[in-house]
């Protein structure tokens, strides 16, 4: 009885995932140790650090100097924020669109590199 119950909270637990809305935006990592800022934008903020962070791990990041600092200076150097989450669109383009502009503009205003 008891494993049933278990089973019926997992699926209810992985259909509330499901249907989830993910919010796009733009986000930021900083490197104090460096005086580094890198700008990225994501469709999907809530799983963009933790990306992030595996790749950067596992020395496996395609930004080279993100890739440095962290193997100079250590995980605990950089921050991760979110700068600026988006409204929601309807049209993928026009997400992608918006979320292209934003981050173009942050890099120009945080003096970052786009990531």
């Amino acid at each position: 009885m008891a494993a049933m119950v278990g089973k019926e909270n997992r699926r209810a637990a992985l259909a509330a995932y499901k249907e989830r809305k993910s919010v796009a935006g733009v986000f930021a990592v900083r490197c104090g140790a460096a005086g580094a800022v890198w700008v990225g934008g994501a469709p999907d903020l809530d799983k963009i650090q933790n990306r992030l962070w595996f790749q950067l791990k596992m020395g496996g990041c395609p930004h080279r100097s993100l890739q440095a600092a962290w193997n100079a200076h250590g995980a605990e150097s950089l921050a991760f924020e979110i700068v600026e989450p988006l409204e929601d669109e309807e049209l993928a383009f026009a997400r992608a669109a918006a979320l292209k502009a934003r981050v173009a503009h942050w890099v120009a205003a945080l003096r970052a590199e786009a990531i």
